[in-house]
């Protein structure tokens, strides 16, 4: 135990990439009874007799098409990324060194039941076995991985962490201001504001709806571009599952087995809550008011090392506790601690024996864990069931409170009272209108006409608001029958761009009432725009003049005060255009067909000449190599599909980084049916076959057929091997 716990505070230069006889024997072992087939697809499909043999495969084959993501990961929950990146990633480690107790995940490896401590043993032995057999890998910080470190990264999404509402700004004034050394750097990239990175869609449609008469699931994560890799993973103890892994985990995310499938969205429910505390004293000495008694600040000490010229140097902070947990910042004078479960050996285990369920009862015994803190969940099975989770883990709060604001620390009736049943939450099992869609939106038009009953929840259960992808998808699902797969997808593609039924009609107005110079001046723009079909295409002229008009009013918008404020995208556009004059809607475009003017030579560019899609080796995008036209625009706007692009400082035309990146539409019948499609493709090699083999049909929503049963698999093998050779 000490020697693993010394391992956090010892930087990376200390170590040497050296494994025992014993554990390299061990791993030589378990590589034997593991027989991984690449498709003609370059997707790997693991088999193992024991469930911890196929996590073993998945994680060298995992490793074997990205490990410096993989390792990227857990640096990432381990915070340590400053070891790496140097000064600028301090705070973000620190955040997540407060957030997050690595001696608790010791604990929680220790403690948990042989089987499951075998998986994770598993999970570290695939990784350590792929660095000893590939000796020219190295690693940025971590040489060795332990079968703890999983335990940090327990739900699926790397950057899921909740933080209750305080900024990475906030932890920095809050903790770098008295350190020694002047340590004050925090550089973060910043996202241009037409940029949407949290979004997925789900969709569940119920036999009724379908033309098989079959359950059909529409699984469609928004993340940045390879965020993801395919896979299928099968063992002689029940698991098969295929789907999305995120990189470094040892279970399908988004995904599905012979029997059910699942999808997750990002969540708002309520499930971490920040306290003002009344603290007084200095040093050592401070103490926090609660039931006007005196509990003493508890303190820990937090080494932070960071790599600088060359060499790794380390920085000590003093993290500070209460009863509720670590404090994050102090906002208008008042210190706030955060109370969270943002890991567990629960959220593990329920995520891993999620996918081996066999149909509704199992999945929802699996929920039952109440350990997922981040996510909505869209649901289907082959005996025709549907349904729908919103979030997980929810605890019982007193529902008179404001909880997306900090609330007073120093009573008791601010607490926790523990945790709602999942049939508590807002749910669907089964609704009548006979599908279910979710767009981190609100879950109360999640199902048209027998959506929940907003008035039968307390307000921080689903404080999210709704999006104009919300609307898309409601509209679309409300009379579509006779669906099947590649319906579907049509539907997951469609680019109607339902923002502008809200942002247009009051800029075509504005432009009818003014007069003068600036009105002859936007006349060609405006009847471009006046006769548009409002979907994103290829060819269209309106939908670049709409999009960059858009982005620049929405510089306007007043910054979101709390998280669920901002998720309302449909009442903050409703905001926009209501609170801005007819004169800044009219000079927003006159300055966005300037900047197109000078950018272009003519503000009359078709969206695809300048939205493109473009796979490198070095992730540097450039206009004179080739790209492809993409019709897809920012779900911001509405459309279903997501493809994120912007310009670069050495770019003209705009590049797509995140959006669509595993996708699937999976029909449950007797024998299952799936298609799929990622970005770009399986391999980051751009000498492989498979860096660029699904751009086309990704950008153009034509999926593939996936081989998941054996047969087909093998009538589709591209390579057979085990790992180490």
């Amino acid at each position: 135990m000490k020697q693993l716990l010394l391992f956090l505070l010892v930087p990376a230069a200390c170590f040497s990439q050296r494994f025992s006889a014993q554990e390299i024997s061990r791993w030589e072992s378990r590589a034997k009874n593991v027989n991984i087939i690449r498709d003609t697809w370059g997707i790997p499909h693991i088999y193992g007799k024991k469930d911890a043999d196929a996590v073993f495969g998945l994680l060298y084959a995992q490793c074997e098409e990205n490990f410096e993501r993989v390792e990227r990961n857990y640096l990432e929950v381990l915070g340590r990324q400053a070891e790496a990146d140097g000064e600028s990633r301090i705070f973000g480690d620190l955040q997540m060194r407060l957030i997050e107790d690595s001696a608790d995940a010791i604990k929680d490896y220790h403690a948990a039941a042989p089987w499951f401590r075998e998986l994770l043993d598993a999970f570290a032995d695939g990784i350590n076995y792929y660095l000893y057999k590939h000796p020219q890998v190295k690693p940025a910080v971590l040489q060795r991985f332990e079968p703890w470190f999983h335990l940090m990264f327990t739900d699926g999404s790397v950057s899921a962490t909740r933080t209750g509402g305080v900024s990475l700004e906030e932890v920095r004034d809050f903790y770098g201001r008295n350190q020694k050394g002047g340590v004050t750097t925090m550089a973060q990239p910043q996202q241009p504001k037409d940029v949407e990175l949290r979004g997925s869609n789900g969709f569940a449609i119920a036999p009724s709806r379908t033309a098989s008469k079959n359950a059909i699931l529409y699984i469609n994560p928004h993340v940045p571009f390879y965020f993801r890799s395919e896979i299928h993973m099968v063992s002689e103890e029940g698991l098969n599952a295929y789907g999305a892994v995120t990189w470094g985990q040892m279970f399908v995310y988004q995904g599905f087995n012979e029997h059910c499938g699942w999808m997750h969205t990002t969540s708002y429910a309520d499930v971490a809550d920040l306290y003002e505390e009344k603290v007084s004293g200095e040093g050592s000495n401070r103490v926090y008011e609660y039931e006007k008694e005196k509990r003493p600040v508890t303190s820990k000490e937090i080494v932070i090392h960071y790599k600088k010229d060359g060499k790794q140097l380390s920085i000590p902070f003093k993290g500070y506790y209460t009863h509720h947990g670590p404090v994050m910042a102090n906002r208008n004078g008042k210190w706030l601690s955060l109370r969270e479960n943002n890991r567990s050996l629960n959220a593990l285990v329920q995520s891993w024996i999620s996918t081996k369920a066999n149909g509704l009862d199992e999945f929802k015994k699996a929920m039952e864990l109440r350990s997922n803190t981040t996510n909505n969940t869209v649901y289907a099975d082959d005996k025709g069931n549907i349904a729908y989770w919103h979030g997980d883990f929810v605890p019982k709060r007193d529902p008179a409170l404001d909880w997306t604001l900090p609330v007073d620390g120093s009573i008791a009736a601010t607490e926790w009272q523990g945790v709602h049943a999942l049939d508590e939450i807002v749910h669907l099992y089964n609704p009548a209108s006979g599908w279910i869609q979710n767009c981190n939106s609100t879950p109360f038009t999640a199902a048209g006409a027998s959506s929940p009953d907003k008035n039968k929840y307390p307000v921080y259960m689903a404080p999210d608001g709704q999006n104009a992808r919300g609307l898309n998808a409601a509209r679309l699902l409300e009379n579509a029958t006779q669906l099947n797969l590649d319906r579907i997808i049509a539907i997951g593609y469609n680019r109607y761009m339902a923002a502008f039924d809200i942002l247009l009609p009051p800029l075509l107005k504005a432009y009818d009432a003014a007069s003068g110079e600036q009105k002859s001046k936007l006349t060609e723009a405006i009847e471009i725009l006046r006769s548009w079909n409002r979907t994103a295409d290829t060819n269209s002229i309106a939908t670049t003049v709409a999009v960059d008009w858009a982005t620049r009013l929405s510089l306007l918008m007043p910054r979101a005060k709390t998280q669920e404020e901002g998720s309302n995208a449909v009442g903050r556009f409703n905001d926009l255009v209501a609170n801005t004059t007819d004169a800044q809607k009219l000079d927003a475009l006159t300055v966005a067909l300037q900047d197109l003017e000078k950018k272009y030579g003519s503000w009359k560019q078709p969206w695809g000449a300048i939205n493109r899609y473009q796979r490198t080796a070095n992730d540097k995008f450039d206009d004179a190599q080739p790209s492809i036209a993409v019709a897809l625009a920012s779900s911001r706007w509405g459309t279903l599909p997501a493809f994120e692009s912007r310009s670069g400082s050495d770019t003209r035309k705009r590049y797509g980084t995140s959006g669509n990146s595993f996708i699937a539409a999976v029909e449950f019948g007797k024998k299952l049916k799936a298609k799929t499609i990622v970005t770009g493709g399986q391999s980051r090699d751009p000498l492989s076959p498979h860096f660029t083999d699904q751009a086309n049909g990704f950008i153009n929503g034509q999926f593939k057929e996936i081989f998941f049963y054996k047969e087909d698999v093998l009538k589709n093998m591209e390579r057979q091997y085990r790992p180490g050779q």
